[in-house]
Order: structure tokens, then C-alpha cells, then sequence
């Protein structure tokens, strides 16, 4: 369920500190977390558990309401099992320290003891409070986001008590926009990025749990959230990258602000990509899996967000499809990022920068930048750790505050049911190239000299129409339903099909019955199915021995024709 959440949510069910007498143990402390949306949350998540381990520390989660995209944090919440109480509860009841991800909102009604983190690479954006005029007046600039008065000052009195910041380069930038906040200031490093740190040498597990092959790349494309972002200024950038882009040799990742799903709402999201998910792009869902993207990634594609920075910080080669450093603070590393890396031009051909760009780039490329990602790489959760102890007034556990690799990602590929492919005969066998058919709609050239193979699974009325081959990749009979799907379907050529051995057979219209089988043991992918389907639509005698190329990998099958012996329906 998608709501959007009122300012004081409903009493809780939660018992409050005036209910001790209900509960099993009596925790020496509690901790506030204040949610302000899901971006927040996601990040509060990374570093929580340094604390709520500890018996001695009960923790309860509340919204202040404050924020546009408060929508789907409540949800997001209940979904953990989290003790959620109304912003009224938060306010009136006795914490002894509170922690949030964000600001703005009514936080000054919380006491003396707040700790802020950011939740994205640093302070960089410039925002105006919730409060106001949305525009900057003329010839004024908004603030900087985190940094500025506007955002830490309430009525002159400083807001938080421990403001966390995640590079020494940020402090500088405070003491110059609000002195008053530099005795909370705290320089603790980036504990979302000390995870991808640690994850670094999962890189293949990753890789395999997006199901990438041996020698295929991952392009990770990354929007942040707002008109200028890479997906408000051009959200039909995914499906040109895919029309361009080989589908054996790269896969797509698109990783979404999770400002963008919940200021439209999931479900609506959910539609506008279906075009994307049909095409094999892999949508990563609003909390999690960008991380694990990142860490698989051959090539980012982003904009001024943090996603974007991280990939960099990592040695990712990197293409910008949108750079408007008017948002961004000019002092900050992220405003460097967008002045060093290059931009991707759409209107130019997009295989040939994704290679150029992949070709020449050096893993240290902007090291001078994104060295200003933390100032204490592999030391954040020990650091933060002890600062919310301290605001506690509670003494550290004795073992060590030690965090863990980002988890594997919730998001793979979902199978390309129609695909463009092209046949070529070489002397030493047969290039296949396949693109998703769902470009046609954007692309018509592109189906020019290759074959449409659609599978069975809900095809689109125009597939079904179009459709050189059809591609059943379920075991079962295989002849009268080749017989009758090609009868059925007068414009299609051949029909495949897994026997009741899990075989491919392929059938044309002459009658003829082939069977594939893959030299040297194992079994055929549906891929591989489709791809037999477009070298019999290709109409060539085919020797007894056939190699398939794809993207430099050569899978070799024996043909074997109706003499062989076939299951008998």
C-alpha cells in the first residue's frame, strides 16, 4: 500500500516509556530515529545497527512529516517491523538522544541532544527550507544544503548537537556559511561508502548475481531526483542506450532516486519502466541494489547525484547525461566531478562513446576529487559509534563496531521475450548480434537485416503479427505444437521449442525438424534457442557442427536432422 503520511501520524501501538511495567526489559536508554523519507531511512539503516544490538538501548522510529516525499516511509518502516510512534509522541515523551538522516522540519523540537548525518556523499546541493519561497530571489543563490544557517539555525540557537560531516572539505565550507555550527561539527567519514569499500572484492559475486556472463558489461545508469536529473531531463535515455547497446555484450542497470519513485508512487513508476524492464534493463528497486550495481559496474551513466560521485570514487568510468552545476554548491567536490568528466551527447552514436569512454579511462582519473568522499576511509562506524554513545551518556560495547558488505542485489534481469537478431556467416561460424525488440517502437532501422524470435510468455499483439520465430522454452511435445503455431501464425517462419529431454527442436514451414544439441554436454539457454531460431530463419544448409558467436564467445552445437530419432507426441 502507497499512502502519503500526515504530519502526526496515529497514536502508536508501540508501548511508551510510561508503560514500563508491560515489558520483558527495562533499557537504560532511548534513541530516537527521525525519518524524514525513505532516501533517509536507507541511509540511518546503514549505521543503526552499530546501536540496536545493544539490550540496553531501546529505539524508536518517528516522521516529522516535513519533507515532499514523506510518502512510503511509514510503509517503508512497518515493512521492518520498526516501533513507530506519532511526531506528538516523539516530542512530548523522554529520549535521551535522537538521530536523523536529514533536515529540515521541526527538529528543533526535539531537545539538546541531535546527531545528523548526511544522507548522500556529503553536503554538495543547494536548497531552500520547506519553509518559503521555492525560487531564490534575483542575483541570490539558494543555500547549501546541511551547511547553511537556513538549514542549522532555529531562531540563532544551533539545531543539532553533533553534525557529521563526512570530509574535513565540508568543515571548511561550514565555517564559512555558518561558523555557529562548527563546536557540533564532526568530520566521521561515509559509512555508506566504507561499505562499498569493504564489498570491493565481492565484485564477481556481484557480477553474477545480476547474472552478467564472463565477458559482458554492466552500464549502471543513475539519476538523482528532480527536473534537471539525468532521468527529468531525458527519461528515454535507458531505451536509447538499449537500442544501441548489444544485448550479449552489455546489460543495463537503471538506479532511480528514491525521491523519484515516491514523489510519483512505485506503482506509477512501475509503468513507465515496464518498456525498460521488456527491454532487459535491470530497474533496481528505490532501497537497495544501486550499491551492488555500482560494485559490478564496467560504466556509470549519471548525473550531479551521489550515486554518481561513488561510481567515481570507485574507478568507474564515467559519462554524464546531466551537469547543471548551477544546483550544486561551486566549492563542493561534486561541482569538480561535473567540470573533469565527460558529458554523453544522445543526438551522437552511444556504442562509441560507451566503448571510448570505457578504452580510455584510468582508474585514478579523478582521484583529486573523489579523495574528498571521506576523511576517514574504514573508520566511519567506529567513529559514529562512538558519537552516539557519547550523546547517549552510555559507555561502548566492548566489541568492535564493525559493519559488513553491502548486500547481493534484490534485482536481476528479466528474460528478453522479444529480440532483434542478426545473423552472419564467417569462415569460422555464425555472428549473432541481438537487440531488444522493444525498441522497434523508437527505432524501426534497427529491426532492418535481423530476425524478430519472440517468446510465449504474454507477447505483444504487434510481436505475435511481425514475428519471424516463435520461442517456447518449456518442455513438452514438440510437433503438432510447431505445426499448429506456425498455422496458427501465417507471417511466422519457424516455431522452437524444448522436447521432453529439454532439447531445442525448430521446425519451418517446408516441415523440416532440427534438433540442437550442445557439443561437449550441458544444456541450451533460452537465448541460445532463440539464437538456433534466427540461424534456421537465416535459411543457410547448415553442417552437421555449427558454432554460435557472441561477443567474441563461441558455443558450438551439433544439428541434427529429422533422421535423428524425435519424442513421439
Amino acid at each position: 500500500m502507497f499512502t502519503v503520511v500526515p504530519a502526526d501520524l496515529p497514536r502508536s501501538l508501540v508501548p511508551g516509556p510510561g508503560q514500563q511495567d508491560w515489558r520483558t526489559l527495562r533499557p537504560q536508554r532511548r534513541l530516537l530515529v527521525v525519518v524524514h523519507n525513505v532516501t533517509a531511512a536507507t541511509r540511518l539503516l546503514d549505521v543503526l545497527p552499530l546501536v540496536t544490538e545493544d539490550r540496553r538501548v531501546q529505539t524508536y522510529y518517528t516522521c516529522p512529516g516535513s519533507s515532499a516525499f514523506t510518502a512510503g516511509t511509514i510503509e517503508f518502516l512497518a515493512e521492518r517491523e520498526l516501533p513507530t510512534i506519532s511526531w506528538s509522541e516523539a516530542i512530548h515523551w523522554k529520549f535521551h538522544a535522537a538521530i536523523a538522516a536529514s533536515h529540515g522540519g521541526p527538529l528543533h523540537q526535539l531537545g539538546k541532544r541531535l546527531i545528523i548525518l548526511p544522507h548522500g556523499m556529503g553536503y554538495n546541493k543547494l536548497l531552500k527550507p520547506e519553509t518559503g519561497n521555492r525560487k531564490p530571489e534575483t542575483g541570490k543563490r539558494f543555500p547549501v544544503f546541511g551547511l547553511s544557517a537556513d538549514w542549522l539555525l532555529h531562531k540563532g540557537r544551533l539545531i543539532p548537537s553533533v553534525l557529521v560531516l563526512s570530509h574535513a572539505e565540508q568543515r571548511q565550507r561550514l565555517a564559512r556559511s555558518c561558523p555557529a555550527a562548527l563546536p557540533a561539527a564532526l568530520v566521521a567519514g561515509d559509512p555508506c561508502f566504507d561499505r562499498m569499500l569493504l564489498s570491493r572484492p565481492l565484485r564477481e559475486t556481484y557480477r553474477h548475481a545480476f547474472g552478467l556472463a564472463e565477458h559482458q558489461r554492466l552500464v549502471v545508469m543513475s539519476s538523482t531526483w528532480g527536473e534537471k536529473s539525468l532521468f527529468g531531463t531525458n527519461p528515454d535515455l535507458p531505451l536509447q542506450l538499449a537500442e544501441q547497446l548489444p544485448l550479449d555484450e552489455f546489460r543495463i542497470a537503471l538506479a532511480l532516486h528514491p525521491n523519484i519513485w515516491f514523489g510519483h508512487s512505485p506503482g506509477q513508476l512501475n509503468a513507465w519502466l515496464a518498456d525498460c524492464r521488456r527491454a532487459g534493463i535491470i530497474v533496481l528497486p528505490a532501497e537497495e541494489g544501486w550499491r551492488a550495481a555500482l560494485l559490478a559496474a564496467d560504466l556509470t551513466v549519471g548525473d550531479y547525484g551521489s550515486v554518481t560521485f561513488y561510481s567515481a570514487a570507485l574507478g568507474t568510468p564515467l559519462l554524464l547525461a546531466s551537469h547543471p552545476t548551477e544546483l550544486l554548491d561551486p566549492d563542493s567536490p561534486i561541482a569538480a566531478l561535473l567540470a573533469a568528466a565527460p558529458h554523453l551527447d544522445p543526438k551522437q552514436p552511444l556504442l562509441d562513446q560507451v566503448h571510448d569512454t570505457i578504452a580510455q579511462h584510468a582508474p585514478d582519473q579523478y582521484a583529486d576529487i573523489t579523495a574528498q568522499t571521506t576523511s576517514a576511509p574504514g573508520r566511519s562506524h567506529a567513529l559514529l559509534r562512538s558519537a552516539i554513545y557519547r550523546e547517549l551518556r552510555l559507555s561502548e560495547p566492548d566489541t568492535p563496531a564493525a559493519t559488513s558488505a553491502v548486500p547481493l542485489p534484490p534485482a536481476s534481469a528479466e528474460p528478453v521475450e522479444a529480440q532483434l537478431i542478426g545473423v552472419r556467416r564467417e569462415a569460422d561460424g555464425f555472428v549473432l548480434t541481438r537487440f531488444p525488440a522493444e525498441v522497434w517502437y523508437r527505432a524501426p532501422e534497427v529491426a532492418r537485416g535481423r530476425f524478430l524470435v519472440i517468446g510465449t510468455n504474454q507477447p505483444r499483439q504487434t510481436w505475435l503479427e511481425r514475428a519471424d520465430a516463435l520461442v517456447r522454452d518449456s518442455p513438452g511435445p514438440v510437433r503438432r505444437w510447431i505445426d499448429r503455431s506456425l498455422a496458427a501464425l501465417p507471417g511466422c517462419s519457424v516455431a522452437a521449442a524444448r522436447d521432453e529431454t529439454g532439447q531445442w527442436v525448430i521446425g519451418d514451414r517446408s516441415g523440416r525438424l532440427l534438433r540442437f544439441v550442445r557439443v561437449g554436454g550441458g544444456s541450451l539457454s533460452a537465448d541460445d534457442g532463440a539464437c538456433c531460431a534466427a540461424l534456421v530463419c537465416a535459411g543457410s544448409a547448415l553442417p552437421e557442427r555449427v558454432a554460435l558467436l557472441r561477443n567474441g564467445t563461441a558455443l558450438v552445437v551439433r544439428v541434427l536432422s529429422q533422421a535423428a530419432p524425435l519424442p513421439v507426441d
